[in-house]
């Protein structure tokens, strides 16, 4: 059970960088096209980035568990919330269910912790 929840939490980071971009792209409705793919793909590099730096399995900074928290819930929380903004409040209301659902069972086999080595 643990793989599978493991390669859930893989395909729900790629979904927080999708939802990150579509949220992004939809939460200017009236912007300029040019613009509104520039702020979905910036928000999908700046996850990017704070992801590998702080959260990922094999990160360079591993002093602060405040930031391995804070990135996840920032990555995670904001995917949501832009992807409710940007116009898909049911997809967002599943997305973060399932997130929150896969966190439970990952915290209670031990899988979910900055302490988690690999």
């Amino acid at each position: 059970m643990t793989g599978t929840q493991l390669m859930l939490r893989l395909l729900l980071e790629l979904a927080a960088l999708v939802a990150l971009a579509v949220g992004g792209y939809g939460a200017w409705p009236g912007g300029p096209v040019v613009l509104r793919a520039l702020i979905a793909l910036a928000l999908v590099a700046l996850a990017v980035v704070l992801w590998g730096r702080y959260a990922a399995p094999r990160r360079p900074v591993r002093d602060s568990a405040a930031l391995w928290y804070g990135v996840q819930l920032l990555i995670w929380g904001g995917a949501v919330a832009l992807l409710a903004i940007g116009g898909h409040p049911g997809w967002a209301l599943g997305l973060g269910a399932v997130m929150v659902v896969n966190t439970a069972v990952l915290w209670s086999l031990g899988e979910w912790s900055p302490a988690v080595e690999r």
